[in-house]
């Protein structure tokens, strides 16, 4: 089963929930058709690759080569807000629509709140990255779609199945494989301190991380146009933007960076062309993740980057020669089984939504078998 196809199945289901669930509205106005839908998923799915992979390699390059602060690490994460206003020119919808024009009061304050949220997951990520490898940090932070599904039967009714609850068994496992392999794979210019503040930062930020996802699907449940969505990112980065430059101006942050520039070891060219790289990917990473909960759900999202989680190791081992044991396999091998699983039963899911669909409207079948997939769906 190529993820592709599951992915593809996937979108076409969640169309059809957005079109029993408001035909007009989530149908028609916002996505003209199947394939627009199924177009805005893939550019997201792309978004959120080339981001999650290109961030964490710059991100690590950064602090290998002479970059420490924490505070410019977590400013540059957000800094780059100003690139969505290239989306939020881009009619998705209508030609007519003018670019914040369904903002409402209740809309700003949650867009400002969960920005400065934000900020501190990225301070967190900041303190884990700098102290631990990139193969470790990314299995760590594959531990967030544990406690995505959790955060979303909780806030958003997630329903829990046998695939749901078998991923996160495997990625609690691949976990404490991880916490145990620890003593072995703890840099040599990083004290054992360091080491557990990075270890326990990086848990910090996919807990944060986590609740961010299930919040803002409820939040996007009451939004329309995914061209409001975009400008709501835009308006959570710039929060979370300034919540980074307040902490850099209380810290002396910005007199760090330009010492950091003429520090750094491969020059002050190269210092800058990493920040303004963070600066892009960052937004690319951010915006994928968005989309992706707005278009989907946010566990599906959560899947989605623990799936990137495999590459980011295997990426981190080939670029920065990170240390590659036994333990470290067995938990990269039960991080990819746990996703398979969860891609398993999303598929299966999409299987029985397009049969439900397809009942529903007489497209096959009678009464009765409708009757009856309506009651088998309520035993599940």
């Amino acid at each position: 089963m190529a993820p592709s196809l599951t992915f593809a199945s996937y979108a076409e289901s969640r169309y059809q929930d957005l079109e029993q669930e408001s035909p007009v509205t989530n149908s028609e106005e916002n996505f003209a058709s199947k394939k627009m839908y199924k177009l805005l998923v893939a550019l997201n799915y792309g978004f959120l690759f080339v981001g999650s992979i290109s961030s964490t390699l710059i991100f690590k390059f950064y602090f290998l080569h002479g970059g420490s602060s924490k505070w410019v690490s977590t400013l540059v994460q957000s800094a780059g807000f100003p690139l969505l206003l290239l989306l939020v020119s881009i009619p998705f919808e209508s030609s007519k629509r003018v670019p914040f024009s369904t903002f409402t009061l209740k809309i700003w304050v949650l867009s400002i709140v969960v920005g400065v949220f934000m900020g501190v997951n990225n301070l967190l990520f900041s303190w884990g990255t700098s102290y631990l490898p990139v193969s470790t940090s990314s299995l760590l932070l594959s531990s967030q779609l544990v406690f995505n599904l959790i955060l979303s039967v909780v806030v958003v009714k997630q329903r829990i199945t046998f695939t749901n609850l078998n991923c996160v068994i495997l990625l609690t496992i691949s976990s404490v494989i991880l916490a145990l392999e620890s003593n072995h794979d703890k840099p040599e210019n990083v004290t054992r301190a360091k080491y557990l503040i990075g270890f326990f930062s990086t848990l910090g930020a996919g807990l944060l991380f986590a609740l961010y996802l299930p919040i803002m699907e409820t939040i996007y449940r009451e939004v329309q146009h995914y061209s409001t969505m975009v400008e709501m990112q835009l308006v959570m980065e710039a929060s979370a933007t300034v919540f980074a430059m307040i902490g850099m101006a209380s810290n002396g942050g910005f007199s760090e960076m330009k010492n950091e520039a003429k520090m750094f070891d491969k020059g002050v060219l190269l210092y800058w062309f990493t920040i303004v790289g963070n600066l892009i990917m960052w937004q690319f990473c951010f915006m994928g993740t968005a989309g992706m909960v707005f278009l989907t759900t946010s566990l599906t999202g959560g899947v989605c980057m623990t799936a990137l989680m495999a590459v980011n190791v295997v990426a981190g081992v080939i670029i920065y020669g990170d240390r590659f044991d036994s333990g470290k396999a067995v938990s990269m091998v039960l991080c990819v089984w746990g996703f398979y699983s969860y891609l398993h039963g999303m598929q299966m899911e999409a299987k029985r939504k397009k049969q439900n669909y397809e009942y529903g409207n007489g497209i096959r079948g009678d009464e009765a078998r409708v009757q009856e997939l309506v009651n088998s769906s309520i035993m599940m």
